[in-house]
């Protein structure tokens, strides 16, 4: 929370999340991120009859896209899959290295996440993290934002899971303004930091479109340019970093790494849930806070028994405000 009158600007609150209504001002920019999650999950068989399953993840053109597979070795280049439940055939084309996954031939008007939505919604399962065990008819709903608007994630934007309609509603009457992004989340985000030299740390490549109406509004910001979630500040920044630190408006691939040391030409808060030891996701937060501050922080949640992971609670940081904010079951 924005501290009180003569409290230091580093002192910790908690509180709930619609707090959020007392800390944020007119004037402030909240940047969500508008990404919906693919059914992506697709049961098949092989050929000899076997269950296998896929994780559709990237568009490889002409209806080929990346999939991890699992098993992976009992599909090989060549080998037919029928989904489950229907009779729609794809082939196994190729290994992918860098991923493990496989290049499987889609129909091939299955080009990208919108034209490939259809198959995935009648077929397809929501790929919830694997930590959750417990499946209901409720997960397509609960796994996405009130904003989500372009297919094209295989995991959710979590920390925007936090926000109702009333209190997206509440926000604008407030005077504080919403503006989307959209970068696709992609497991690349979670895999874990391998390398103990973080000069030589490469991420992942990520898709984001930052919109003409986003630069505006960025510019005319008069408060502070807030990003929900790590995705919606590697979308600015990584935007801003491609022009010299300007940001204008981008549609492409983005290979940005955040670390300690970064400097943020965009953001100036963050709302983001609590994420995992050696995690991309974790060096971005201690670049904007810094790494002894956020061990702190790690350490109270875990000591009042805050949740972690998607489903979990989340903190809102900024130059003058740090709250610990129990979630509202989403």
């Amino acid at each position: 929370m924005v501290p009180r009158h003569g409290e230091p600007p580093s002192r910790v609150r908690h509180g709930q999340v619609w707090d959020l209504l007392e800390l944020l001002q007119p004037g402030d920019l909240l940047v969500v991120n508008d990404t919906r999650v693919l059914k992506a999950r697709l049961q098949v068989r092989r050929s000899g009859g076997g269950l296998s399953e896929l994780l559709v993840l990237d568009p490889r053109g002409e209806g080929r896209w990346l999939c991890l597979a699992r098993p992976a070795k009992r599909m090989r280049p060549g080998d037919y899959l029928t989904i489950e439940g229907t009779e729609i055939q794809l082939k196994v084309l190729d290994g992918d290295a860098a991923s493990g996954g496989r290049i499987v031939q889609f129909p091939a008007d299955c080009k990208d996440a919108e034209t490939i939505e259809g198959l995935l919604s009648t077929c397809g399962e929501v790929p919830l993290p694997p930590y959750i065990d417990r499946h209901d008819p409720d997960d397509a709903a609960r796994y996405q934002t009130r904003y989500a608007d372009r297919p094209g994630a295989v995991a959710a934007p979590t920390a925007g899971l936090h926000f109702s309609d009333e209190l997206l509603v509440a926000l604008e009457r407030k005077g504080v303004r919403l503006e989307r992004i959209t970068l696709h989340v992609g497991l690349g985000t979670f895999r874990p930091v391998e390398t103990e030299d973080l000069t030589k740390l490469e991420l992942h490549s990520e898709w984001i479109d930052v919109r003409p109406s986003v630069v505006e509004a960025v510019n005319r910001c008069t408060g502070r340019v807030i990003a929900v979630g790590t995705t919606s500040v590697r979308a600015l920044e990584g935007a801003a970093d491609l022009n010299s630190g300007v940001l204008q408006a981008y549609s492409g691939p983005v290979n940005l790494v955040i670390q300690p040391g970064y400097q943020f030409r965009v953001v100036q808060g963050l709302i983001t849930n609590f994420h995992l030891p050696k995690s991309s996701l974790l060096l971005l937060v201690s670049a904007l806070i810094g790494r002894e501050k956020l061990l702190r922080l790690y350490a109270e949640a875990i000591q009042e028994q805050y949740r972690f992971y998607s489903y979990g609670d989340a903190m809102w940081i900024a130059p003058d405000a740090v709250q610990l904010s129990a979630q509202l079951t989403p």
